[in-house]
């Protein structure tokens, strides 16, 4: 597989979007709390060496399972996650509050 330099580690051209774990509409728990763990352990033992997540993915549920799944992590496994995104502080649909903000600073909080 091609490689690329994310971050200052090298990584393969194919990764995994953490971003369909949570819930429906991104919100919550998975449907299946276990397959969204064999999942994560599957990717990594096919050899995704990066994984793309959110704080706002949940919220925090993707970084959660990520961290049940492969915790503690390989040496050559990178996690991305984004910040700066905002929105609605209510998710149609749900009755939990969604957080309204990821920015580096409240990232670093949680």
């Amino acid at each position: 597989m091609s490689t690329f330099t994310l971050a200052g580690h090298r990584v393969g051209r194919v990764g995994y979007g953490a971003m369909q774990l949570p819930g429906p509409g991104v919100f919550g728990p998975p449907r299946d709390h276990d397959e969204a763990v064999r999942v994560l352990r599957r990717v990594v033992e096919l050899g995704i060496d990066h994984i793309d997540t959110s704080q706002f993915y949940g919220p925090n549920v993707s970084n959660e399972l990520i961290k049940e799944a492969l915790h503690p992590y390989a040496d050559d496994l990178v996690i991305v996650s984004k910040v700066g995104a905002v929105r609605a502080r209510r998710v149609s649909g749900c009755r939990r509050s969604a957080p309204t903000s990821s920015w580096p600073r409240s990232a670093r909080t949680s």
